[in-house]
């Protein structure tokens, strides 16, 4: 043939390729290993260059690609299937895996119409352990993407394909290995069931993903997600066997609990939290509404003007403070570019510092930013009352934040607002540090079933700072902001009110800490007013319950 002819030929079929382009582009690939011109080579195996396409998928393709990869699956031709991917390697891992040890002899699984490049399918699979069987049924989707050597459509290979709930790292395996549930009982051994405490159901359940393997439960035959360590991630997927509960002993106290529960009933959102001073042991978890985020113990929000108790601490310890000794307390006080006032604008003119804490006045702190560090208050918070250590109470906790702030935002802090975040558990503890003299972390679930290290406070409160400090709250809650919810209420009690402006939102957050005897709580009430009308009757419940 002429060279005219064959460029006659040659343009002739890029015409073609150019037509085809909706349907996907064609590619010629040839052996170029002699660097020259390709037009006319062959390929390695001699036979004519092989075409690849290119392009986006069309919905036949989608349909093929994804019918010839489960159609492996479901012939158990783990190899064809693992081929149809676009990572061979990990998919025929990850299938073998889930026949072996998942223990699924076989699978079902029916493509359903596709949304563009993803097809959802649903999955049978049949365990087979022993004499157990059982069947496990679930959706899940796969995505067509076209391979880059052959052209041809695959399927994405990721974990998910497997189960949904699949993630890197983590396989499905049918074995007796797993956590066992557990029955949780409180410090005396009285059970702390879900439906009787239905507030303290997420807390049990994440006891049970904790330590249930820790009990002398067994978890029965089960089909589950595994990390590479063997652990459990997430809800079992199948029971197979029954399985046998272990008991879980927990620090609360089920009066007390009871107690919480029915105080915070009623209201749209409330919680509380009660700790054990002397070891800080949690006593009694409750929220409203009862399921949910669980914001007594995972909250953060700012604690308004209970946080007074960390920064009087830190104003004793500096010799800026004293209870007898004249405070100055005005109507306002600037700082920082900001005009901060007391409650209804009120001073007290020649007031002392207990007056001014007892109750409640903001300015007489403001007025002492500019004598101190952007960072003493802290300090105070972590070295001297544990705040943001890192806390292993046994179950997941936000352990309270007091960051490094300046100016305003600093003379903010002093009062419980700028950036300052606490729950009912961080506050509680507070009140606890002071009762004792000295942090302790606080904990539901005894350290010594998991050789966990509690977290320490650098340094111990003074014992002059402590003795004040019980003064100051002792005043509060006799004849100060406190009194109203505490009157009446006897033993060695101190408390503390608070009520934290929120942006854009009409009524403040009510919070209030008190102690009693060996026994501290905290709450909060969003949005609903002052913290000793609102937060206090609260508090007194669970401090009569378990003082």
């Amino acid at each position: 043939m002429r060279d005219s002819q064959k460029m006659a030929v040659i343009g002739g079929v890029a015409a073609a390729v150019v037509g085809l382009t909706g349907a996907g582009v064609w590619a010629f690939v040839g052996n170029d290993d002699e660097g020259g011109d390709t037009k006319g080579s062959v390929a390695a195996d001699g036979k004519a260059p092989r075409e690849v396409k290119t392009g986006p998928l069309s919905a036949s393709e989608v349909r093929s690609g994804a019918k010839e990869f489960l159609g492996a699956w479901k012939s158990g031709d783990l190899k064809k299937a693992a081929d149809r991917t676009d990572d061979s390697e990990a998919a025929a891992k990850a299938l073998a895996d889930f026949r072996s040890k998942g223990h699924a002899a076989s699978v079902d699984a029916t493509p359903q119409a596709a949304k563009g490049e993803d097809v959802p399918f649903a999955l049978t699979a049949r365990i087979s352990y022993g004499k157990q069987k059982a069947v496990l049924n679930y959706g899940s989707s796969l995505h067509v993407v076209r391979d880059k050597s052959s052209g041809e459509p695959v399927v994405e290979w990721k974990p998910s394909v497997l189960h949904p709930q699949l993630k890197k790292g983590q396989s499905i395996r049918t074995d007796k290995a797993g956590t066992p549930p557990v029955r949780a009982v409180d410090r005396n051994g009285s059970p702390l069931g879900k439906d009787e405490h239905p507030t303290l159901g997420d807390v049990i359940d994440d006891l049970g993903r904790r330590y249930g393997d820790k009990t002398e439960g067994s978890a029965g035959l089960q089909t589950r997600i595994v990390d590479a360590k063997g652990k459990t991630q997430g809800p079992v997927l199948k029971q197979l066997s029954r399985p046998k509960p272990g008991e879980l002993k927990t620090t609360i106290d089920a009066k007390a609990q009871s107690a919480a529960e029915d105080a915070v009933k009623g209201k749209a959102k409330a919680s509380v939290v009660a700790v054990k001073p002397s070891t800080g042991e949690i006593l009694a978890v409750a929220n409203s509404p009862a399921t949910g985020f669980n914001s007594a113990l995972r909250g953060s929000l700012a604690p308004g003007s209970t946080m007074k108790i960390v920064t009087s601490a830190m104003l004793l310890d500096k010799g800026l403070a004293s209870p007898g000794r004249a405070h100055p307390c005005p109507k306002y006080a600037s700082y920082g570019g900001w005009k901060f006032q007391n409650l209804d604008k009120f001073d007290i003119k020649g007031g002392t510092f207990s007056q001014s804490f007892a109750r409640s006045c903001n300015t007489a702190f403001i007025t002492q930013a500019k004598k101190l560090k952007d960072d003493d208050l802290t300090k105070e918070a972590r070295d001297v009352f544990g705040i943001g250590l890192n806390w292993k109470t046994g179950t997941g906790t936000f352990d309270g934040s007091v960051p490094v702030q300046s100016d305003a935002q600093m003379a903010s802090s002093l009062i419980g607002q700028g950036g300052v975040r606490m729950n009912p558990l961080t506050m509680a503890s507070v009140s606890a540090t002071v009762k004792d003299g000295s942090f302790k972390q606080p904990y539901i679930v005894s350290p010594s079933l998991d050789k966990r290290t509690l977290a320490k406070a650098p340094r111990t409160m003074k014992p002059q700072v402590n003795k004040d400090l019980k003064g100051l709250m002792r005043t509060t809650a006799t004849s100060g902001t406190a009194a109203g919810a505490l009157r009446g209420l006897s033993g060695d009690v101190g408390g503390k009110t608070g009520s934290a402006e929120v942006d854009n939102q009409k009524k403040p957050n009510a919070w209030f800490t008190a102690y009693r005897n060996d026994a501290a709580a905290a709450a909060v009430v969003p949005a609903s007013g002052h913290g000793g009308d609102n937060a206090g009757p609260i508090v007194r419940k669970v401090l009569e319950a378990a003082g």
